[in-house]
């Protein structure tokens, strides 16, 4: 196995979180994302206040990283659901909104120290910037376009016009390309930032994850 670590950046609705899920159970790897690392900060008692405080950054770090190593986190529901042709359901939610800005930068070091432990799956906001150079990290691009991501997101509930998520994604896009820019210097995403692009459009869940394994197995 060549990559110890499969890094997923995603688009909102594209499906990203699904497939991160199912490629962790298929490597027998763990699973990180932004909601996963959210919700170890607030079990290691980390207040937003404090987040932002540089000065307590490393102690802060550390207890996020006890905490992520801890017994597992709620997952069975995820790790349960199986490809059934749609990338979204009632059970598995849709990540549109970004982090909290107090939170951006105590996630972004501790995608780098769970990528130095291995043996991850990280679908986290602008992951695969973070770790950009690291030979043991596949770089992933979950994407579609903003109308297939629309529709999806309508789907899982249909309670607001479809317009509506029409906003969520485009306001989710423009918050994503600011971030890579402020805290990367990255003024437009490409393709040869990733080593792997998906377009969710055109491929299944299961087709998605296969592509993925073999990638990281070959």
């Amino acid at each position: 196995m060549n990559y110890r670590v499969v890094c997923i950046s995603r688009a909102a609705g594209a499906g990203g979180e699904q497939v991160g899920r199912l490629v962790a159970e298929r490597l027998g790897f763990r699973y990180f994302d932004d909601e996963v690392i959210a919700l170890a900060s607030e079990k290691a008692g980390i207040d937003s206040a404090v987040v932002a405080s540089a000065e307590h950054q490393s102690s802060l770090l550390s207890r996020l990283l006890d905490a992520l190593v801890r017994p597992p986190m709620r997952m069975e529901s995820y790790l349960t659901w199986r490809d059934s042709g749609e990338y979204y359901s009632r059970e598995v939610l849709p990540s549109v909104d970004p982090p909290k800005e107090q939170l951006r930068r105590l996630i972004q070091e501790a995608i780098v120290e769970i990528a130095q432990r291995g043996s991850a799956v990280i679908v986290a906001h602008a992951a695969s910037m973070a770790l950009a150079g690291q030979r043991d990290v596949l770089r992933v691009l979950v994407t579609a376009p903003a109308t297939t991501r629309e529709h999806r997101l309508w789907l899982v509930n249909r309670l607001l016009p479809e317009e509506d998520y029409a906003r969520a994604v485009a306001e989710s896009d423009r918050e994503r390309a600011r971030y890579l820019e402020r805290f990367f210097d990255i003024r437009e995403e490409s393709s040869i930032h990733y080593d792997l692009v998906i377009n969710t459009e055109k491929l299944l869940i299961r087709q998605a994850v296969e592509t993925i394994v073999t990638t990281v197995t070959a």
